[in-house]
């Protein structure tokens, strides 16, 4: 691999990490914000979810424009947003405010994710699911990473001055700039211009179908653990620290298991990782409900399991998609990574009424068994 692909990887990495970071804010300390502003879980899970649709539905839509261009826009206006917007939404004055600065923010990760997962895919070589494996779990460490940082500074010195946090992400966005080189025209695909066309050859593809199905399902469990947990963890007594400590573990294992990923498809093959991480997360949810109340420290572990087990599937699901369309790079980047999140962020927008009805972890672990019924589709998948 050529040097300046090496760094460019490297910058990229650091970019998803720091990105990903600021997602994770919210997470732990929405149950804070919900009872500084006054509003229920009801509206806080509306208000992420909404969140999350524009973090997510809207990949495909910028991948198809980062495909078709050889300027880095969207990593670097995408890092700047996410910057901004997240680390202010807890000083907004109302929910209203607070609803603006979210979709803003929500808007950079948007932007940032397609084309950065692009460029990971040209710049990788052959070394494609390794540097991508890699890319993932950067990611997922920041994802980690965020709730704990944004429950520390709640905590200990408060609300409010996790807006000094921009700081770090403006500078590495200015600094990604000047490391991260435009695509020649060598490397660059061929352009795919016409944005329906591009959409239905993705969308008519059966494999890609299988494969957004895989992703929406490992969502599924991921989402609706890390949104509707630290309300129930808030109602128990626990402190900001302790939930964002448990957000981090959760997350923190996905991304050992995005990182293991490669390595485990080697040994064990593409379908076994996937009908592993959709089956193992039931059971392992389920003795989370019967831990949680008792066992503090082993149902922590337990959910730091579920994290590792759901996402170590994440890059094989990602790497076959690009391998299936791989003129579409950057716009497959955006279904997978995006447009599936988003989807489920659509239901997660009623869950949290659900969930106030019915109980948490009733709602958690009748949603665990959906993965299970739908890991059927995973034998149509085709190898290469």
């Amino acid at each position: 691999m050529k040097n300046y692909a090496q760094k460019a990887i490297i910058w990229l990495c650091l970019g998803h990490l720091v990105c990903d970071i600021y997602t994770g804010f919210l997470n732990p300390i929405m149950p804070f914000i919900a009872a500084k502003l006054g509003f229920s879980m009801a509206v806080a899970t509306v208000i992420i979810s909404i969140s999350h649709i524009c973090s997510s539905m809207l990949q495909p839509l910028f991948g198809f424009f980062a495909d078709n261009m050889l300027k880095r826009f969207f990593i670097f206006w995408g890092l700047i947003l996410v910057s901004v917007f997240i680390p202010m939404a807890p000083l907004t004055p109302n929910v209203y405010f607070l609803l603006i600065f979210m979709i803003l923010g929500s808007l950079g990760g948007s932007f940032f994710h397609p084309q950065s997962m692009g460029f990971v895919n040209i710049f990788s070589g052959n070394k494609c699911s390794e540097y991508m494996g890699i890319f993932i779990s950067v990611g997922s460490l920041g994802f980690a990473l965020g709730p704990l940082l944004a429950a520390y500074i709640t905590q200990i010195i408060g609300l409010d001055h996790i807006a000094f946090t921009s700081v770090l992400g403006l500078t590495l966005a200015f600094t990604m700039f000047a490391f991260v080189p435009k695509l020649s025209v060598t490397e660059k695909l061929p352009k795919h211009k016409e944005f329906i066309k591009s959409f239905k050859e993705i969308l008519n593809n059966r494999q890609m179908d299988y494969l957004m199905l895989i992703a929406m399902m490992k969502s599924l469990v991921t989402n609706s653990s890390c949104i509707l947990l630290p309300f129930l963890w808030k109602n128990m007594g626990y402190t900001p620290f302790y939930i964002g400590f448990a957000l981090f573990l959760f997350v923190f294992a996905g991304a050992v298991g995005s990182f293991l990923s490669p390595k485990a498809e080697k040994i064990f093959g593409s379908k076994s990782i996937i009908y592993f991480s959709m089956w193992a997360t039931f059971p392992m949810l389920l003795a989370f409900g019967f831990l949680y109340k008792t066992h503090a420290i082993i149902s922590l572990i337990m959910f730091a399991t579920i994290g590792f087990t759901t996402m170590l599937a994440q890059p094989v699901t990602m790497v076959w998609a690009q391998r299936t369309l791989p003129q579409y790079r950057s716009i497959v980047a955006g279904f997978i990574n995006g447009f599936c999140w988003g989807t489920v962020a659509l239901c997660m927008s009623i869950l949290g009424a659900v969930a106030q009805k019915f109980g948490i972890m009733n709602v958690l672990i009748i949603l665990s068994i959906i993965p299970i019924l739908s890991s059927h589709f995973v034998k149509y998948l085709k190898e290469d």
